[in-house]
């Protein structure tokens, strides 16, 4: 199936010679006039696919209170600012306003929140999932646009949407994967002449067998630094929430999903969404490089029991109907479940604060 993006890389590969894979995760996901995030509604049931946030209120109560309790860690600073980026339709906003509200008043009354997101079109939706909070919430399209202050940082599945460049093992090398045409005009994997910096390897006693695939994503070690350079600044703790590994190895992890099923990340540029699984153990060294506190990185089902999840789906639970019971076990399991392919050990979470502090349910790495 031809795309209008598609008609447009193939243009560009036409004129330029092959692109990378992160030039190609680019374009397919932010290119101004047919990249998924600027033409597609991606979330939820009727979208590609859903994120937990909108699994179950659970999970944006529970980061609620974590923040709540990341707040009261740091001595409770007044003013908040409250920050997420790439709040997707605003749905786990909505649910850690809600119980911070309730559970406490003066963490909401003193918190301005701050939605970092460039797509207007999410910017729209995620402007009638949070009008009750009104002036409360504002809008940025970067970090640089964000107020001074003490921050509390969150972010749920952002960093597998940051492009990555991939390498292919090649003799005694890796050569950077690359999209380019095959003999019948479609697009097709290669392999470049740009190499991998050694040092990427320098942990590993033995290398993989020719074909192997390495990946490296500079730009999410980017964002990483920015947001760590503000906890430095003005002080606070950032929740980052992905799916990915927490130590480095060789694999490909270039995926797409389109209408909730696996698809191949050449076949429908624009129309489907774009991700790589999250290389944790670098963000961690990088963390720990900015002289950063590493609270911890866990999977996300150890996240959310260690916060009372299932105290509060039992509470949610009680007094109503056989079938919202059944819905909310269903939820739980989903969230926080364990075994392959599962949220709960499948995505991770990873905790940094300025200056040190202990918040449940981490324990210190350092």
């Amino acid at each position: 199936m031809t795309t209008a993006l598609g008609d447009k890389i193939k243009s560009l590969i036409r004129a330029n010679g092959p692109m990378s894979v992160t030039d190609y995760f680019s374009l397919c996901l932010a290119d101004p006039e047919h990249g998924y995030y600027q033409t597609r509604n991606p979330f939820g049931s009727s979208g590609d696919f859903v994120t937990a946030p909108e699994v179950s209120q659970l999970f944006g109560e529970m980061v609620g209170l974590f923040l709540v309790h990341a707040w009261q860690a740091h001595g409770q600073p007044l003013p908040v600012r409250l920050v997420e980026v790439g709040p997707g339709r605003g749905t786990m906003m909505s649910d850690i306003l809600r119980v911070t509200a309730r559970v406490a008043p003066d963490f909401y009354a003193g918190a301005t929140v701050h939605l970092v997101e460039t797509s207007d079109r999410l910017q729209a939706v995620q402007k009638k999932t949070l009008s009750r909070h009104g002036d409360k919430i504002s809008w940025q399209h970067g970090f640089d646009e964000l107020p001074d202050g003490f921050t509390l940082l969150v972010a749920n599945e952002l960093f597998d949407a940051i492009p990555l460049r991939q390498f292919v093992k090649s003799g005694t090398s890796f050569r950077e994967r690359m999209v380019s045409l095959d003999a019948d005009d479609n697009l097709a994997f290669t392999v470049g002449v740009a190499t991998l910096d050694p040092a990427y390897l320098q942990d590993f006693t033995r290398l993989p067998d020719d074909g192997t695939i390495f990946e490296i994503a500079p730009a999410r070690l980017s964002v990483l630094q920015v947001m760590c350079e503000r906890l430095k600044a003005f002080g606070g703790t950032t929740l980052l929430i992905d799916y990915g590994h927490l130590t480095t190895g060789f694999g490909d992890t270039l995926q797409a999903v389109m209408a909730h099923e696996f698809d191949d990340p050449l076949a429908h540029p624009g129309l489907a969404d774009l991700t790589s699984h999250v290389d944790f153990e670098q963000l961690v060294r990088l963390a720990q490089a900015l002289e950063m506190q590493v609270n911890g990185c866990m999977h996300q089902g150890d996240f959310l029991r260690g916060l009372g999840l299932e105290q509060r789906a039992q509470a949610l639970a009680n007094g109503k109907s056989p079938g919202i019971q059944h819905d909310i076990a269903i939820a739980v399991d989903r969230l926080a479940g364990a075994g392959p392919g599962k949220m709960g050990e499948l995505f991770k979470v990873l905790c940094l604060s300025s200056p040190t502090i202990k918040v449940a349910p981490f324990r210190r790495m350092d």
